[in-house]
């Protein structure tokens, strides 16, 4: 029987969060089913700490040669997905993403006094026109539907229609505003490999996929852990009907004297000793490793969860100390010097959640002086400050 050290050591394998992978990034991109990417730097230092020898140019270039993409899919977030996932991802979240046509009482008069099916098709053909930024998007449908706010209409939109957010917005220290087209005007040799997910056997087929891939990134889940990931609800019967290529996998009660839960997972993935060490790693905020379980507990304790959510939901950068989020940290940067001779001085804070021994503290500001470094690679100067 797993518990939460178990099923946490299980989760930083599959997350390349034991050993860096040398897989290529592509690979590992499609292998974690994307990574949320609301914050365009996330995915960088995400990357950078699951991948060895990554740099931020080479998922520039994967961005721009259209290989990656940046689309709204599970959860309703924005995520860095391969183009060849991002057909299947995207169809899938329609569910979640149709949520937002309702999301306040506003949005849901306009929804209802709006023509859905039609500014469909005129979001479409504008955007796949060229790319539009979102203001555009709003005004533009908002001559058809003038008694609609435009905030509205280009959220109709994005609901209904698969939108990439194009380049150069999400390359490494560029600033772009949020500009849209269609999945199928960007990467439409991928949308045609994809086949007909509007087929309920074709997308049948692709959600039971998508849920042997989770649990090869994930697992070992449960169903709530799948939907928790997905944002979709009433999975259990594509998970029942995959349970003759699954085992069961006991796990502790969450809570003393509760029960044992019974957890999914693929026969071959790995479950590592318990003992097996955990490095330090630095996350980004949203990172998915503590986004995609019902049950956070093998990553985070609830008292530290519940700590650091704020009311939107917002999560900070957080600290992996023995595998578990034990720390946040931040960069701030110091400006010197008259003018001329002005020097960025970048420094990262550590602060911990619960006292951390000699060594963890040691191994944070060792893995933090090279987070900096990533994270504040145009700074003149670095520093790692860790708070008691």
């Amino acid at each position: 029987m797993l518990d939460d050290r178990g099923l946490n050591r299980a989760l930083l394998a599959r997350q390349h969060l034991l050993t860096r992978t040398s897989d290529a990034l592509p690979d590992v991109v499609a292998h974690l089913l994307g990574l949320q990417a609301q914050n365009p730097w996330s995915p960088f230092l995400g990357l950078w700490s699951r991948v060895e020898g990554f740099t931020t140019a080479a998922l520039d270039a994967a961005l721009l040669d259209r290989t990656v993409l940046r689309i709204a899919c599970q959860r309703s977030t924005v995520h860095l997905v391969t183009a060849r996932d991002a057909p299947v991802l995207a169809a899938l979240a329609l569910p979640v993403m149709a949520r937002e046509l309702r999301a306040n009482a506003r949005r849901r008069a306009s929804a209802d006094a709006t023509d859905l099916e039609r500014l469909r098709e005129v979001a479409a053909a504008y955007v796949r026109a060229e790319p539009r930024v979102t203001t555009d998007l709003g005004a533009h449908l908002a001559r058809s539907w003038p008694d609609a706010h435009p905030q509205d209409l280009s959220a109709f939109a994005r609901a209904l229609l698969p939108l990439v957010q194009v380049t150069p917005r999400g390359l490494w220290r560029r600033s772009a505003p949020t500009t849209w087209t269609t999945l199928d005007a960007w990467v439409p040799d991928a949308v045609a490999a994809a086949g007909d997910l509007g087929d309920d056997a074709v997308r049948g087929r692709a959600l039971e996929a998508v849920v042997l891939r989770y649990l090869a990134a994930y697992g070992p889940a449960s169903v709530a852990d799948v939907q928790a990931w997905s944002g979709l609800t009433g999975l259990r019967p594509v998970v029942d009907a995959l349970r003759d290529r699954l085992v069961v996998v006991p796990a502790a009660p969450v809570r003393p004297g509760g029960r044992v839960r019974e957890l999914l997972d693929l026969p071959d993935a790995p479950r590592p000793d318990p003992d097996v060490p955990a490095p330090v790693r630095l996350l980004p905020d949203f990172d998915d490793l503590w986004l995609s379980h019902a049950q956070r507990t093998r990553v985070i304790d609830d008292a530290h969860r519940t700590r650091l959510q704020t009311p939107n939901g917002r999560m900070p950068a957080a600290v992996l100390v023995d595998g578990r989020v034990r720390a946040t940290w931040e960069v701030a940067r110091t400006v010197t010097g008259a003018r001329g001779a002005r020097r960025t001085t970048a420094t990262l804070t550590v602060q911990p959640l619960e006292p951390l021994t000699r060594t963890e503290r040691r191994d944070v500001l060792a893995e933090g002086e090279r987070a900096v470094r990533l994270v504040a690679d145009d700074a003149d100067a670095w520093a790692v400050r860790l708070t008691d």
